[in-house]
Protein backbone atom coordinates (compact mmCIF):
# COMPACT_ATOMS: atom_id res chain seq x y z
CA UNK A 1 0.00 0.00 0.00
CA UNK A 2 1.87 3.53 -1.29
CA UNK A 3 -0.39 5.38 1.05
CA UNK A 4 -2.00 5.76 4.01
CA UNK A 5 -5.70 5.22 3.26
CA UNK A 6 -7.50 6.96 6.45
CA UNK A 7 -5.12 9.69 6.50
CA UNK A 8 -5.81 10.17 2.51
CA UNK A 9 -9.57 10.08 3.57
CA UNK A 10 -9.17 13.01 6.20
CA UNK A 11 -6.97 15.09 3.53
CA UNK A 12 -9.86 14.28 1.15
CA UNK A 13 -12.44 15.72 4.28
CA UNK A 14 -11.63 19.13 2.44
CA UNK A 15 -13.88 17.93 -0.32
CA UNK A 16 -17.89 18.42 -1.74
CA UNK A 17 -20.57 17.97 -4.20
CA UNK A 18 -24.06 19.86 -5.42
CA UNK A 19 -26.29 20.80 -7.82
CA UNK A 20 -30.20 21.47 -7.83
CA UNK A 21 -33.46 20.97 -9.12
CA UNK A 22 -37.79 21.99 -8.96
CA UNK A 23 -40.13 23.63 -10.68
CA UNK A 24 -39.80 27.22 -10.79
CA UNK A 25 -41.20 30.41 -12.43
CA UNK A 26 -38.95 32.19 -15.10
CA UNK A 27 -36.45 34.50 -13.26
CA UNK A 28 -37.14 38.24 -14.40
CA UNK A 29 -33.80 39.21 -13.01
CA UNK A 30 -29.79 39.02 -14.01
CA UNK A 31 -28.65 35.54 -14.04
CA UNK A 32 -26.91 34.19 -10.87
CA UNK A 33 -23.25 32.97 -11.75
CA UNK A 34 -22.89 29.62 -10.31
CA UNK A 35 -19.39 27.91 -9.72
CA UNK A 36 -19.72 24.55 -10.56
CA UNK A 37 -17.27 21.80 -10.23
CA UNK A 38 -17.61 18.97 -12.23
CA UNK A 39 -15.65 16.67 -14.49
CA UNK A 40 -15.91 13.83 -17.43
CA UNK A 41 -17.57 11.69 -15.24
CA UNK A 42 -21.34 10.94 -16.08
CA UNK A 43 -22.53 12.23 -12.52
CA UNK A 44 -21.52 15.60 -14.38
CA UNK A 45 -23.30 15.20 -17.36
CA UNK A 46 -26.60 16.70 -16.79
CA UNK A 47 -25.21 19.98 -15.33
CA UNK A 48 -23.04 20.21 -18.73
CA UNK A 49 -26.01 19.61 -21.07
CA UNK A 50 -27.94 22.24 -19.48
CA UNK A 51 -24.92 24.15 -19.64
CA UNK A 52 -24.23 23.83 -22.83
CA UNK A 53 -27.96 23.79 -24.37
CA UNK A 54 -30.36 27.11 -23.22
CA UNK A 55 -31.79 25.41 -20.10
CA UNK A 56 -29.79 26.77 -17.85
CA UNK A 57 -30.40 30.16 -19.36
CA UNK A 58 -33.73 29.79 -19.38
CA UNK A 59 -33.64 29.25 -15.26
CA UNK A 60 -31.25 32.37 -15.00
CA UNK A 61 -28.33 30.30 -14.20
CA UNK A 62 -25.10 31.19 -15.99
CA UNK A 63 -23.15 28.18 -15.09
CA UNK A 64 -19.07 28.54 -15.15
CA UNK A 65 -17.32 25.04 -15.52
CA UNK A 66 -14.16 24.11 -13.27
CA UNK A 67 -12.88 20.67 -13.94
CA UNK A 68 -11.56 18.56 -10.92
CA UNK A 69 -9.16 14.99 -11.26
CA UNK A 70 -10.30 13.90 -8.16
CA UNK A 71 -13.54 14.46 -6.04
CA UNK A 72 -11.08 15.26 -3.16
CA UNK A 73 -9.97 18.31 -5.33
CA UNK A 74 -13.35 19.41 -6.20
CA UNK A 75 -14.21 19.20 -2.40
CA UNK A 76 -11.42 21.20 -1.75
CA UNK A 77 -12.79 23.61 -3.64
CA UNK A 78 -16.24 23.63 -2.18
CA UNK A 79 -14.67 23.74 1.16
CA UNK A 80 -12.63 27.22 0.26
CA UNK A 81 -15.62 28.62 -0.69
CA UNK A 82 -14.43 28.60 -4.79
CA UNK A 83 -17.37 26.36 -5.90
CA UNK A 84 -20.73 26.71 -5.63
CA UNK A 85 -22.56 23.47 -6.47
CA UNK A 86 -21.07 20.31 -7.29
CA UNK A 87 -21.52 16.93 -8.38
CA UNK A 88 -19.42 14.04 -6.46
CA UNK A 89 -19.15 10.41 -5.47
CA UNK A 90 -20.63 10.48 -2.42
CA UNK A 91 -17.44 8.78 -0.87
CA UNK A 92 -15.48 12.55 -0.42
CA UNK A 93 -18.44 13.99 0.96
CA UNK A 94 -18.89 11.29 3.54
CA UNK A 95 -15.09 11.84 4.19
CA UNK A 96 -15.55 15.39 5.40
CA UNK A 97 -19.09 15.00 7.12
CA UNK A 98 -17.32 12.54 9.44
CA UNK A 99 -15.06 15.33 10.33
CA UNK A 100 -17.71 17.12 11.32
CA UNK A 101 -17.42 20.14 7.80
CA UNK A 102 -20.97 21.92 7.87
CA UNK A 103 -19.91 24.07 4.86
CA UNK A 104 -22.29 21.96 1.90
CA UNK A 105 -25.44 20.34 1.98
CA UNK A 106 -26.78 17.20 0.00
CA UNK A 107 -29.55 18.23 -2.03
CA UNK A 108 -29.70 15.41 -4.85
CA UNK A 109 -28.87 11.91 -6.09
CA UNK A 110 -29.22 12.52 -10.41
CA UNK A 111 -28.65 9.08 -11.55
CA UNK A 112 -28.05 4.76 -10.74
CA UNK A 113 -24.95 3.92 -12.52
CA UNK A 114 -23.66 0.11 -12.09
CA UNK A 115 -22.09 -0.57 -15.57
CA UNK A 116 -19.69 2.28 -15.96
CA UNK A 117 -17.15 1.64 -13.19
CA UNK A 118 -15.26 -1.62 -12.43
CA UNK A 119 -12.02 -3.93 -12.21
CA UNK A 120 -10.53 -4.29 -15.35
CA UNK A 121 -7.27 -6.91 -15.51
CA UNK A 122 -5.21 -8.55 -17.98
CA UNK A 123 -6.53 -11.45 -19.92
CA UNK A 124 -5.33 -14.09 -17.96
CA UNK A 125 -6.66 -13.22 -14.44
CA UNK A 126 -9.84 -15.05 -13.94
CA UNK A 127 -10.59 -14.42 -10.90
CA UNK A 128 -9.78 -12.18 -7.81
CA UNK A 129 -7.20 -15.05 -6.08
CA UNK A 130 -5.43 -14.32 -9.21
CA UNK A 131 -4.51 -10.75 -7.97
CA UNK A 132 -2.53 -11.74 -5.39
CA UNK A 133 1.25 -9.98 -5.43
CA UNK A 134 -0.55 -8.28 -8.09
CA UNK A 135 -0.56 -4.03 -8.09
CA UNK A 136 -3.82 -2.99 -8.49
CA UNK A 137 -4.58 1.01 -9.52
CA UNK A 138 -7.10 3.40 -7.81
CA UNK A 139 -8.08 6.93 -7.06
CA UNK A 140 -8.01 6.63 -3.41
CA UNK A 141 -10.80 8.14 -2.03
CA UNK A 142 -13.42 6.89 -4.68
CA UNK A 143 -16.08 4.63 -5.08
CA UNK A 144 -13.97 2.52 -7.32
CA UNK A 145 -11.74 2.27 -3.98
CA UNK A 146 -14.28 1.24 -2.32
CA UNK A 147 -15.45 -1.10 -4.85
CA UNK A 148 -12.25 -2.89 -4.77
CA UNK A 149 -11.38 -2.99 -1.07
CA UNK A 150 -15.19 -4.83 -0.44
CA UNK A 151 -14.72 -7.10 -3.64
CA UNK A 152 -10.75 -8.17 -1.88
CA UNK A 153 -12.34 -8.22 1.05
CA UNK A 154 -15.10 -11.31 -0.31
CA UNK A 155 -12.64 -12.97 -1.58
CA UNK A 156 -10.72 -13.04 1.55
CA UNK A 157 -8.18 -11.01 0.11
CA UNK A 158 -5.72 -8.47 2.83
CA UNK A 159 -5.69 -5.14 1.20
CA UNK A 160 -2.34 -4.34 2.95
CA UNK A 161 -0.40 -7.53 2.35
CA UNK A 162 -1.96 -9.56 -0.36
CA UNK A 163 -2.10 -7.25 -3.40
CA UNK A 164 -0.08 -3.84 -3.56
CA UNK A 165 -2.60 -0.92 -4.32
CA UNK A 166 -1.02 2.24 -5.92
CA UNK A 167 -2.79 5.61 -5.18
CA UNK A 168 -3.37 7.02 -8.94
CA UNK A 169 -5.95 10.57 -10.31
CA UNK A 170 -8.33 8.76 -13.11
CA UNK A 171 -6.51 11.04 -15.43
CA UNK A 172 -3.08 9.29 -14.59
CA UNK A 173 -4.65 5.54 -14.83
CA UNK A 174 -4.88 5.08 -18.15
CA UNK A 175 -1.31 5.51 -19.02
CA UNK A 176 -0.22 3.07 -15.73
CA UNK A 177 -1.76 0.21 -17.21
CA UNK A 178 -0.61 1.06 -20.69
CA UNK A 179 2.96 1.24 -19.73
CA UNK A 180 2.47 -1.76 -16.92
CA UNK A 181 3.11 0.14 -14.44
CA UNK A 182 0.04 -1.48 -12.46
CA UNK A 183 -1.57 -5.34 -13.32
CA UNK A 184 -5.00 -4.00 -12.81
CA UNK A 185 -7.23 -0.94 -12.24
CA UNK A 186 -10.67 0.22 -10.64
CA UNK A 187 -11.91 3.01 -12.86
CA UNK A 188 -14.84 4.73 -14.08
CA UNK A 189 -16.20 6.08 -17.10
CA UNK A 190 -14.37 7.62 -19.34
CA UNK A 191 -11.13 5.65 -18.33
CA UNK A 192 -13.15 3.12 -17.47
CA UNK A 193 -13.84 2.98 -21.41
CA UNK A 194 -10.65 3.41 -23.04
CA UNK A 195 -9.13 0.88 -20.30
CA UNK A 196 -11.65 -1.64 -21.54
CA UNK A 197 -11.35 -1.45 -24.88
CA UNK A 198 -7.06 -2.06 -24.95
CA UNK A 199 -5.98 -5.65 -26.09
CA UNK A 200 -5.47 -8.36 -23.72
CA UNK A 201 -7.99 -6.51 -21.83
CA UNK A 202 -11.24 -7.39 -19.31
CA UNK A 203 -13.67 -6.25 -17.10
CA UNK A 204 -13.47 -8.62 -14.41
CA UNK A 205 -16.45 -7.39 -12.06
CA UNK A 206 -18.48 -3.88 -11.97
CA UNK A 207 -20.28 -2.74 -9.11
CA UNK A 208 -23.18 -5.08 -9.44
CA UNK A 209 -20.50 -6.94 -7.44
CA UNK A 210 -20.41 -4.56 -4.48
CA UNK A 211 -22.19 -5.75 -1.28
CA UNK A 212 -24.58 -3.29 -0.76
CA UNK A 213 -25.62 -3.46 -4.61
CA UNK A 214 -26.44 -6.95 -4.17
CA UNK A 215 -28.69 -6.14 -0.90
CA UNK A 216 -29.42 -2.33 -1.86
CA UNK A 217 -29.19 -1.55 -5.62
CA UNK A 218 -26.93 0.93 -4.10
CA UNK A 219 -22.96 1.43 -5.83
CA UNK A 220 -20.18 1.98 -3.70
CA UNK A 221 -20.27 5.80 -4.23
CA UNK A 222 -23.85 7.10 -5.58
CA UNK A 223 -23.43 10.21 -7.40
CA UNK A 224 -24.94 13.38 -5.12
CA UNK A 225 -25.29 16.83 -5.93
CA UNK A 226 -24.53 19.49 -3.00
CA UNK A 227 -24.43 23.32 -2.57
CA UNK A 228 -22.43 25.35 -0.52
CA UNK A 229 -24.37 26.13 3.13
CA UNK A 230 -23.34 30.12 2.26
CA UNK A 231 -23.95 30.28 -1.34
CA UNK A 232 -27.67 28.71 -1.10
CA UNK A 233 -28.37 30.91 1.97
CA UNK A 234 -27.69 33.91 -0.25
CA UNK A 235 -29.18 32.29 -3.11
CA UNK A 236 -32.06 30.18 -2.02
CA UNK A 237 -33.82 29.83 -4.88
CA UNK A 238 -31.24 29.02 -7.58
CA UNK A 239 -30.18 25.57 -5.89
CA UNK A 240 -33.95 24.80 -7.01
CA UNK A 241 -33.33 25.84 -10.45
CA UNK A 242 -30.07 24.32 -10.69
CA UNK A 243 -31.88 20.78 -9.65
CA UNK A 244 -35.06 21.60 -12.46
CA UNK A 245 -32.27 21.83 -15.13
CA UNK A 246 -30.31 18.99 -13.81
CA UNK A 247 -33.83 17.29 -14.34
CA UNK A 248 -34.54 18.59 -17.90
CA UNK A 249 -31.39 17.44 -18.68
CA UNK A 250 -31.97 14.37 -17.40
CA UNK A 251 -34.66 13.57 -19.43
CA UNK A 252 -32.79 14.55 -22.71
CA UNK A 253 -30.46 11.81 -21.76
CA UNK A 254 -33.35 9.31 -21.36
CA UNK A 255 -35.34 10.32 -24.28
CA UNK A 256 -33.10 11.80 -26.85
CA UNK A 257 -29.79 9.95 -26.30
CA UNK A 258 -28.51 10.67 -29.92
CA UNK A 259 -29.19 14.45 -29.64
CA UNK A 260 -27.24 14.64 -26.45
CA UNK A 261 -24.02 12.28 -27.26
CA UNK A 262 -22.57 14.45 -29.64
CA UNK A 263 -22.11 17.85 -26.95
CA UNK A 264 -21.07 14.93 -24.30
CA UNK A 265 -18.22 14.20 -26.47
CA UNK A 266 -16.50 17.41 -26.13
CA UNK A 267 -16.61 16.63 -22.21
CA UNK A 268 -15.48 12.57 -22.37
CA UNK A 269 -13.72 12.28 -25.80
CA UNK A 270 -15.59 8.93 -26.15
CA UNK A 271 -16.61 7.61 -29.22
CA UNK A 272 -19.86 7.82 -30.66
CA UNK A 273 -20.82 4.46 -29.53
CA UNK A 274 -19.18 4.30 -26.53
CA UNK A 275 -21.24 7.28 -25.58
CA UNK A 276 -24.35 6.44 -26.60
CA UNK A 277 -23.86 2.69 -24.50
CA UNK A 278 -23.03 5.15 -21.23
CA UNK A 279 -25.97 6.74 -21.72
CA UNK A 280 -28.14 3.66 -22.24
CA UNK A 281 -27.26 1.83 -19.28
CA UNK A 282 -27.55 4.49 -16.62
CA UNK A 283 -30.73 5.36 -15.22
CA UNK A 284 -31.25 8.82 -15.20
CA UNK A 285 -33.77 10.01 -12.51
CA UNK A 286 -36.41 12.47 -13.73
CA UNK A 287 -37.21 15.38 -10.70
CA UNK A 288 -40.23 12.99 -9.35
CA UNK A 289 -37.96 9.91 -8.84
CA UNK A 290 -35.41 11.92 -7.52
CA UNK A 291 -37.76 13.98 -5.13
CA UNK A 292 -38.89 10.04 -4.30
CA UNK A 293 -35.57 9.13 -2.99
CA UNK A 294 -34.45 11.94 -1.02
CA UNK A 295 -37.90 13.46 0.14
CA UNK A 296 -39.13 11.29 2.33
CA UNK A 297 -42.50 11.34 4.90
CA UNK A 298 -43.03 14.83 6.41
CA UNK A 299 -40.30 16.27 4.28
CA UNK A 300 -37.53 14.06 6.45
CA UNK A 301 -34.66 12.47 4.76
CA UNK A 302 -36.04 9.48 2.11
CA UNK A 303 -34.95 5.85 1.51
CA UNK A 304 -31.44 7.28 -0.24
CA UNK A 305 -30.65 8.47 3.54
CA UNK A 306 -30.84 4.77 4.29
CA UNK A 307 -28.83 3.62 1.63
CA UNK A 308 -26.08 6.43 2.11
CA UNK A 309 -25.78 5.49 6.04
CA UNK A 310 -25.45 2.30 5.36
CA UNK A 311 -22.73 2.79 2.90
CA UNK A 312 -21.21 5.44 5.59
CA UNK A 313 -21.36 2.57 8.15
CA UNK A 314 -19.24 0.36 5.95
CA UNK A 315 -16.34 2.64 4.97
CA UNK A 316 -15.56 2.95 9.08
CA UNK A 317 -15.65 -1.17 9.22
CA UNK A 318 -13.08 -1.03 6.09
CA UNK A 319 -11.02 1.68 8.04
CA UNK A 320 -11.93 4.59 5.01
CA UNK A 321 -13.24 6.83 7.89
CA UNK A 322 -13.35 6.76 11.69
CA UNK A 323 -16.87 7.60 12.61
CA UNK A 324 -19.97 6.83 10.68
CA UNK A 325 -21.59 10.86 10.45
CA UNK A 326 -25.29 10.93 10.82
CA UNK A 327 -26.06 11.61 6.80
CA UNK A 328 -29.41 12.78 7.65
CA UNK A 329 -27.92 15.92 9.07
CA UNK A 330 -26.18 16.86 6.08
CA UNK A 331 -29.54 16.54 3.70
CA UNK A 332 -31.93 19.45 2.72
CA UNK A 333 -34.57 18.39 0.67
CA UNK A 334 -36.39 21.38 0.48
CA UNK A 335 -35.18 22.31 -3.21
CA UNK A 336 -36.54 19.24 -4.94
Amino acid sequence: MTTNRRSFLKQASLVGVAAATSGLASFARAATVVNYGGSAWLGHYAAYVAMKTDIFTKLGIDCRWQSFSTSSARMGAVMAGNIDIAGTGVVSALALMASGAKQFQLISTPNNFGKSEGLLVRGNVKSLADLKGKKIGVTYASSSHVLLLDVLRQANLDPAKDVSIINLPATELLAAYRGNQIDAAAAWTPTFDRIKALPDTKLLLDDSSFSLYKQYQLTPGPDVLLVRTAFASAHPDVPKAFLQGVAQANDMMTHEPEKVAPILMTLTNLTQDEQMAVLKQTQWYSHAQQKTLVVGSGGKPGPFDDGVQKLSDMLVDLKQIDQSPKVADWINASYL
